[in-house]
């Protein structure tokens, strides 16, 4: 993916290295879905004549975003400023060392958002360019970059996938009435919204139970982009919609590392209620993505989110902080961020 904004020479308000870092960040977000297992990354690359290069990584086998920029720009890119949301790779794998296309493209200066932590780069791209008198600043629009790239950087320092866990509920926390029907509290807009969720995730989880009543096909029929890999906690029946799928026996942490060697970067836990707690109880939630109805069952005998003891004192509760509240269609969409003392 590349593109090219046409900056004239003489426009005074040519871009800073924030803002070319901001256009870089932007070409990532359109690669998110195609990329895994690799990182979804993006480049802004701006000449000295001020015109503007943008580039994302491709598919698994394609070009990373920096060539991409490179390619665009051609010629153009001798003496430029290469912005990249992750630092350059400096290694052969699939395709070629970045830093040696930008050292032969005589790029003069890279902004780099975050270092790459995965073994086979951690710090050798940067060491490379400097090496080879590139200009390269660590830590533009770091805060922006780490939000973006989240569940890569901590697949690579965990070995774990980043685990979402996703429900839609009533304004008082059910997700289901007493008979056990459950379709629809939520809106077509935030159903929409979560199969995007579901086409940014390498796998998704369900409770066997979940299987047995709703009989979900857990794929992302509403959007385009591929379906996640299905996993059932315990033993899906014979011909539900979920096959084929991982039949799961074990516990979660011990999933979370087989998923991690398999190269799942982000898993989406859609539930049962005590699914969602056994995540929570082993401090295993990296967000949690809320959608809540302008409804409410207003009694007791609803299906709660959580099954099971919970936090048995005010001391005890899981704590986090909001990343995100917005209005989807008449629901709201909350992304939450827990905090686990491991």
């Amino acid at each position: 993916m590349a593109g090219h904004d046409g900056w004239v020479p003489s426009n005074p308000e040519r871009l800073n290295d924030e803002q070319l870092m901001q256009r870089a960040i932007g070409a990532a977000a359109m690669a998110r879905t195609r990329t895994s297992p690799n990182p979804w990354v993006g480049a802004g690359l701006l000449t000295i004549d001020g015109d503007l290069h943008t580039g994302a990584t491709e598919p698994p086998g394609g070009a990373h975003a920096e060539i991409v920029a490179l390619h665009a720009a051609g010629a153009a890119a001798r003496g430029a400023t290469l912005a990249t949301t992750l630092e350059p790779c400096g290694h052969h794998g699939r395709t070629g060392p970045c830093t040696e296309a930008i050292i032969d493209a005589g790029v003069q200066r890279v902004l780099i958002g975050v270092l790459d932590p995965d073994p086979n780069v951690a710090g050798t791209g940067v060491e490379q360019l400097s090496a080879a008198g590139v200009d390269v600043e660590i830590g533009v629009a770091a805060d922006a970059v780490e939000e973006q790239l989240a569940p890569y950087l901590h697949h690579r320092r965990t070995g774990r996938p980043w685990v979402v866990l996703k429900w839609g509920a009533s304004l008082d926390g059910r997700t289901a009435a007493p008979d056990a029907s459950s379709q629809w509290i939520t809106s077509a807009a935030a159903r929409t919204d979560a199969h995007r969720l579901r086409s940014e995730s390498d796998a998704i989880v369900v409770g066997a139970a979940t299987v047995r009543a709703d009989d979900p096909s857990l794929t992302t029929r509403l959007v385009e982009g591929p379906s996640p890999r299905r996993v059932v906690l315990g033993e899906a029946p014979t011909g539900a919609a979920v096959h084929p799928c991982l039949e799961w026996q074990g516990t979660v942490t011990d999933l979370l590392d087989q998923l991690g060697e398999d190269g799942v970067i982000q898993l989406m836990v859609e539930g049962g209620a005590h699914v969602f707690a056994q995540f929570v109880a082993a401090g295993l939630v990296d967000r949690v993505v809320a959608y809540v109805a302008p409804a409410m069952f207003a009694g007791d005998d609803a299906r709660p989110i959580f099954a099971g003891p919970g936090a048995g004192t005010i001391g005890d509760l899981t704590r986090g902080r909001f990343i995100d509240v917005r209005p989807v269609g008449p629901d709201l969409r909350i992304e939450y961020a827990p905090t686990f003392a491991n």
